[in-house]
C-alpha cells in the first residue's frame, strides 16, 4: 500500500494543484471525506467548501464548489466547477458576499433558497480558508 496519495484538483479550465499527501479532506454533498493512502475506490459529488491535505509537516487548502471526487487507493481527483487556492481568495469580498447573501436569506422565496444558500456556504469555505481553517 503507498504511503501517500497523489491529489489532483481541476476545474473545466484549468489544473489547480498537484501535490503529495499522506492525508485529504473533501466536502462531500452528505459531509466531510477524509481520505487515507489504500482507501477504497469511491466516486463522489462534491458540496461547497474546503478540501485540505496534509503533505508532511505542512497542511494545504483551497476551496471547491460542485463537482466530483473519485477516489482510489493511492489518488484523490477533484474535478471541480468551481475551484480557488487561498492566494486567489478576496477575503473582503467574500465578507461583503457573505453579508449580502445572509441578508437576501431572511426574504428569499423557496425557489431562489439553494442559490442564496450556496453563495453563503461559498463566502463562508473563502474566509475560512484564507484564516486557515478555523474562521
Amino acid at each position: 500500500m503507498a504511503e501517500t496519495l497523489r491529489l489532483e484538483v481541476v476545474t473545466p479550465s484549468r489544473r489547480v494543484l498537484e501535490s503529495r499527501a499522506s492525508e485529504v479532506r473533501v466536502p462531500g454533498v452528505l459531509g466531510e471525506l477524509g481520505v487515507l493512502p489504500g482507501h477504497t475506490p469511491l466516486l463522489t459529488s462534491l458540496g461547497t467548501g474546503e478540501v485540505s491535505w496534509i503533505d508532511g509537516d505542512t497542511t494545504g487548502r483551497l476551496v471547491v464548489q460542485g463537482g466530483f471526487a473519485e477516489i482510489q487507493p493511492d489518488t484523490v481527483t477533484v474535478l471541480a466547477s468551481i475551484a480557488e487556492t487561498v492566494d486567489e481568495i478576496d477575503v473582503e469580498t467574500a465578507r461583503t458576499t457573505l453579508a449580502e447573501a445572509q441578508e437576501k436569506l431572511k426574504t428569499v422565496d423557496a425557489d431562489d433558497f439553494d442559490e442564496v444558500d450556496n453563495l453563503v456556504r461559498l463566502a463562508e469555505a473563502r474566509i475560512s480558508a484564507a484564516a486557515g481553517g478555523g474562521a
